[in-house]
């Protein structure tokens, strides 16, 4: 007996889709691989319903799209260390993402993705909102388009992951790894190509970018805070609401997300696995 039929709803206007009828505890055929990496690119995030995954299912899905990018900085997942916790216990206050990025802007090669799989759920709270970095390029003026196109933009993790990166207590901090690795600095065109799509897309986000290169801080400081305001204009965004079974996959490069933090008091975790990508190119 064949699978169901494949069904996508759209979220919002700008990014986003459910996909019902895909049951990704077995293999894919290439017709049902094919729908759903049309739909990945159409809306640069899915969220598939229902499911009922194992780790090493999660891992045999992921695998399908490229290798893994083991995270360097948040707790594995026990016997997978491709898997990482995000978690936040009821004693925490602060949560992981709870500010606008796209995770790993801070390496050379950037993760082409991440899937977040629902493993524990507060009762109430935890949604994650999306936005649309092809929206808020596409809604640029010309002549800003013009300016920002021969730009570059130096990416870190020092904010998040380095020394002075203040978490929710002693033993979190020890289960990031502080180093090197997170003070390191990157640059990345402000407006890219998207390989796949050939769509541009705006690449700034206020967890990782630090300033303009060649330009101070202070320099860069108007111009940038004013594209992250850009980026999150509530056109460019859908919300989503977790559910029991949910799983998130979106493009590291043209979404950015925000975990809200509204659930304190409450456990939250879900495990994450990141693919690998590529330099991203103007």
């Amino acid at each position: 007996m064949g699978q169901q039929a494949i069904e996508i709803k759209p979220l919002s206007g700008a990014v986003g889709a459910e996909i019902y009828g895909v049951d990704l505890a077995r293999d894919l055929d290439n017709s049902e691989m094919a729908t759903v990496r049309q739909a990945f690119f159409d809306h640069g995030v899915v969220f598939f319903m229902d499911q009922n995954l194992t780790p090493d299912q999660h891992l045999t899905f992921a695998r399908r799209f490229g290798g893994i990018d083991v995270n360097k900085f948040f707790e594995q997942v026990d016997g997978h260390p491709e898997i990482a916790q995000v978690r936040k216990e009821p004693k925490d206050t602060n949560n992981i993402g709870g500010g606008w990025h796209t995770d790993h802007s801070y390496d050379a090669a950037p993760a082409m993705g991440s899937m977040l799989l629902a493993r524990e759920l507060p009762k109430t709270g935890g949604d994650t909102m999306f936005a649309s970095m092809y929206a808020a390029y596409d809604a640029l003026s010309s002549g800003m388009k013009e300016m920002l196109s021969g730009l570059k933009a130096v990416h870190s993790g020092a904010r998040a992951f380095g020394p002075k990166a203040h978490e929710n207590n002693a033993d979190r901090d020890a289960q990031f790894k502080l180093s090197e690795i997170a003070l390191a600095e990157v640059e990345h065109p402000v407006i890219c190509t998207h390989a796949d799509t050939g769509r541009k897309f705006l690449y700034v986000n206020g967890g990782f970018t630090m300033r303009f290169a060649n330009m101070t801080e202070a320099e860069s400081a108007p111009l940038l805070q004013y594209l992250l305001q850009h980026a999150a204009r509530p056109e460019f965004t859908c919300r989503f609401q977790w559910r029991p079974g949910a799983m998130a996959f979106w493009d590291n490069l043209c979404t950015q997300h925000l975990a809200i933090n509204d659930y304190h008091g409450q456990r939250r975790l879900m495990h994450r696995i990141t693919i690998q990508g590529r330099a991203p190119s103007a």
